[in-house]
This record gives C-alpha cells, structure tokens and sequence, in this order.
C-alpha cells in the first residue's frame, strides 16, 4: 500500500492500483512498464507545449544554480520576475496590468476575490462583500474556491465556508443581474466566470454571454474575475482565453499553462483601475501572498514556455485545432450510453455519459475511464463522462487516433455492460 494519499483520489483504491508514469515525450507519457499513452488532458489541463521541452528543463536549472529561490515580500524582487510580469502585462487583455504571482490556480482565484473584496473596501464600501459564480464553474479547492464553486460534490462536508457567495445557472446571463439587483448593487463585490467551464462539464459560453455580462458588470458598478486558470496560454487560441471574447475583465486569475506545467505558477493579472487604490505613495498593503510568489525557478520556467508559445506558434493552436478535435468525437454520440459531445471553443471537449446509467450505476464514468486507458488513451474524469485537452501540438493525426480509441472503448465498454 501506498502512502501517497492521491488528490481526487478515493484513498484505498489509487493506494492499491496507482499507474506510475515515468517520462513524457512530445504528446505521450509513458508508465514504468514502458507502455505509450496519448495524453489526452495534457496532464491536468496545462502540458500546452508538451512533454519533454529540454528547454524548460535548462531555463529552470540555471536559475536554480544562480539563485533557486528568494522572498518577494516587501520590496525583495528577482529578475525573472521582473521579465516575467512585463512579459505578461504587455499581453494581458487590459492596459497597464499589474501581475500577481501565487503558487497555483487556487491561490490565484484566492487572491483574485480577496482583492475584489479589499478594492471596494478602500473605496468606501465595505459592505461590498458578495460573490456571484455560475453552476459547475470550478474555481479550485482553497477556501474562497470552494466557496465560489459550483460543483456540489467539492463543497458538501466541509461545514462553514467563506460567506456571501451566489451561485447562477451558468448559461443565463440575466439570472446574473438578477442576482445583483436581488442583493443590491451596494453589496456584491464581484462576478467570477471561466471563458469556458472546464472541470464542471466543458461548457463553452452562449454566444454574446461575456459581452452582455461585461455590460451587466459596469451597470452596477461590479468587478469582473475572469477565471482563465484552464482557458489560458493558448487552451483558447490567445493568452488567456478572454481576448476570444473581445472583453477586458477587471482581474484574471491564470496557472497551468503558463509554465506547461514544468513547475507550480499561478497568478493574478489586475486592471490599473483596479490597482490604483494601492499604488499611492500612502496606499495601504494588501496583506497577501504565499511564500513561493514571485519564486525565481518558476518565473524561469514560465518565461521559457511562454517564449515557446509565442515563437513556435502554438499559441494559436487552441483555436486552429478546436474544430478537429470535436469532429473527432463527434462518433461517440452514436452510442447509446452517451448523452453528448461538447465543445468547439478551444481545445476541449468533453463526452457525456447519459444520465440515467450514471444514476444506475455510479462508477460507471471511471469504469469507461479504465478502458479508455487500457486502450491507450488518458482522460479526464468528470462527474458527467469524460473531458480532453490534449497538448497544443498535437496534430490532426494524433486526434483521429484519439477519437477512435474513444469510439472503440464504448464499443467494448458497452458489450461489456450489457
């Protein structure tokens, strides 16, 4: 047995019959038998550039030999920070960002609500204090994530979370302003959304959504989180996924792709206006931050991959490849014991195994997830089926061979169940 107690791992299986992967190369991973699989999540949403970039590795070893690692708090800086935070500020989808560097995703959207909150404090409004999120959003596991998720199954058992959170369906833009004029405008801080829904379903957004919830935003004088921790550095087609939308948020939170996931990054990038309350000469701090924001390792590996992104041409790749991918599955409908295929905005997609087998039958999405990987293939399970995102260079030939592993997989998994 195991002592490795597995996230979103049920503790006595993933101890009994873990799949240890050895190397990656490329699009591949391999297990320590020397088995190949297409990696069909990029790891967790966030290989964009693949397995295997010897020069991420040496951007982060030579950092680790000149300086591994050194506080940012106060006024305590490093380079790479500096190069990193410029690099990110100048493509960010607002002018003049300010880049707040964390150590992951949910530390980014902690940031992100906790700032929200502050910024309406320094303005005179403390009451200000609610946050809206959509139904199945995901938005990490810290304690504001949580508290702003939208998956049920996340925030049952815990007790009391982070109060003054709401949560609407997640494709009515008018349940959003309703809310906001239910609580009154003098009380809700913020909206946090994902350009597209990932770990609660793969659910790209209405058409005019982030427009329409831009202009709800500034009506009632409301804060805009773009939660692009999944959609960014590519995933979309743009650097973090929003620009698609031709919106500016107030804040993005952004991880995963920013370093491919070579090392733990996340961050917050914040509109000036934003900024501005704690950027006076008599400002007061914002008392937050881990210990590892700003770490000069990881800022090397996030500018290596980045500079990847951006001169190899992958960046685009999100939205080039978004079609292909969901043509590839689009033969899972044929079978009976698949609801539907999503996707199509970005490189997601997301194969939803019908309802009512999942009430029948409970582990019937990772018993479909097993025969997927036997066959050669890793997904990523979702309550409702099956989620793909493979990495930003795979080729098209590549996502027939995922789509027919797919197909073949329900073929076997179906004559097995029946």
């Amino acid at each position: 047995m195991s002592n490795f107690w597995h996230p979103f791992g049920q503790l006595y299986q993933a101890s009994h019959s873990a799949v240890v992967f050895d190397r990656g190369e490329g699009v591949y991973v391999y297990d320590e038998d020397g088995r190949r699989y297409l990696d069909g999540t990029a790891a967790l949403w966030y290989a964009n550039v693949g397995h295997g970039r010897t020069e991420i590795a040496e951007a982060i070893a030579a950092q680790a030999r000149k300086l591994a690692g050194y506080s940012t708090f106060g006024n305590f800086t490093n380079r790479p920070a500096e190069e990193l935070a410029g690099f990110l500020s100048e493509r960010a989808p607002m002018a003049h960002a300010q880049i707040f560097f964390v150590q992951g995703g949910g530390d980014a959207v902690e940031t992100a609500t906790k700032l929200a909150r502050r910024y309406h404090f320094e303005l005179g409004q403390p009451e200000r204090t609610a946050i809206i999120s959509r139904v199945n959003g995901y938005h990490g596991t810290w304690g504001f994530g949580t508290s702003v998720g939208g998956i049920d199954a996340n925030r049952q058992g815990f007790g009391d979370l982070v109060p003054d959170t709401y949560r609407v369906p997640y494709d009515d833009v008018e349940a959003v302003e309703a809310e906001i004029v239910r609580l009154g405008d003098e009380r809700v801080a913020a909206v946090i959304a994902e350009p597209v829904i990932g770990a609660g379903g793969v659910y790209p957004p209405p058409p005019g959504y982030f427009g329409a919830l831009r202009e709800i935003c500034d009506r009632h004088g409301v804060l805009l989180i773009a939660d692009s921790v999944i959609c960014g550095f590519g995933r979309l087609g743009s650097w973090f996924g929003v620009e698609r939308f031709e919106i500016s948020p107030d804040l993005v939170t952004f991880a995963k792709g920013v370093t491919s996931g070579y090392l733990p990054l996340g961050g917050v990038a914040i509109a000036e206006h934003v900024a501005a309350p704690f950027a006076r000469e008599d400002s007061p701090i914002f008392r937050h931050g881990p210990t590892y924001g700003g770490h000069p390792t990881c800022m090397a590996a996030g500018l290596a991959n980045c500079h990847i992104l951006e001169d190899e041409g992958i960046l685009e790749r999100g939205a080039l490849l978004e079609g292909e991918l969901l043509a590839s599955l689009k033969p899972a409908e044929k079978f009976e014991s698949v609801l539907e295929v999503r996707g199509g905005v970005g490189l997601l997609a997301a194969v939803e195994v019908a309802p009512d087998l999942r009430a029948k039958d409970p582990g019937a999405v990772d018993r479909l997830a097993g025969t997927v990987r036997r066959n050669g293939l890793i997904t990523r399970v979702l309550s409702q089926g099956l989620a793909f995102s493979p990495p930003l260079i795979v080729e098209p030939t590549q996502l027939e061979e995922l789509g027919q592993i797919v197909v073949e997989s329900l073929r076997e998994w179906e004559a097995t169940a029946g």
